[in-house]
């Protein structure tokens, strides 16, 4: 049993995929409520596939992009869980799993790319092939260097319409859809590290400089 969450987007979803297809999914209802909502989630859909936490076989999370927060509460979850129950967690960058939704439903059927919210009025984006497969990026930039007539999935097409007005596909990743990566191999694994493409927001204060 697969138990999936992402945190990239400004909601937490979390899945259960039993090895033939998904069984359990949610998402919470409230925004920027990561810490407080993604352990009522796991238990939601525990509960609702009536499994236990030893009948998980395997642990899988979304990497991001993403803001440092969000990104921090899934990925210390997911490495935590996978340690205490000595199973294996994998990793998928959060713009894959549109992708691949997009690819799979038939949203996206052509070059096309993945547009999501980076907040400071940017956008993380990721260009793909009309099966789903990453081309280039991503990156994180202004939408207006960024901007493009190509098909768009993601929040980033609702938020800067005038620079990506081909929008179409889901808005932001389903935790449903990364498990399906993660069982049938449609996206490439990577290490369970945060990918930020930016420093985080809260830094480290520097050490005071040496007064001579």
């Amino acid at each position: 049993m697969l138990l999936c969450l992402d945190t990239s987007s400004p909601t937490v979803t979390v899945a259960l995929h039993d090895g033939a297809d998904v069984v359990a999914e949610q998402a919470s209802e409230q925004a920027m409520k990561h810490g407080e909502q993604l352990a009522p989630l796991i238990e939601g859909v525990m509960r609702e596939a009536g499994v236990v936490r030893q009948d998980l076989t395997a642990l899988g999370v979304g990497v991001g992009p993403g803001p440092f927060t969000g990104l921090r509460v899934g990925l210390v979850t997911a490495r935590t869980l996978a340690f205490v129950l000595e199973i294996p967690v994998y990793a998928v960058c959060s713009l894959d799993v549109l992708a691949v939704e997009a690819a799979s439903t038939g949203a996206a059927t052509g070059d096309f790319v993945v547009a999501t919210d980076a907040r400071r009025k940017e956008v993380y984006l990721a260009s793909y092939d009309g099966a789903g497969a990453r081309t280039s990026g991503p990156v994180v930039d202004k939408p207006a260097a960024l901007a493009t007539a190509l098909p768009t999935v993601g929040e980033g097409a609702i938020l800067y319409p005038d620079h990506f007005p081909s929008r179409t596909g889901p808005a932001r990743p389903s935790a449903g859809w990364l498990a399906r990566c993660i069982a049938e191999e449609r996206a490439e694994l990577c290490d369970p590290e945060p990918m930020y493409l930016r420093r985080p927001d809260v830094m480290d204060p520097h050490s005071p400089k040496r007064v001579s």
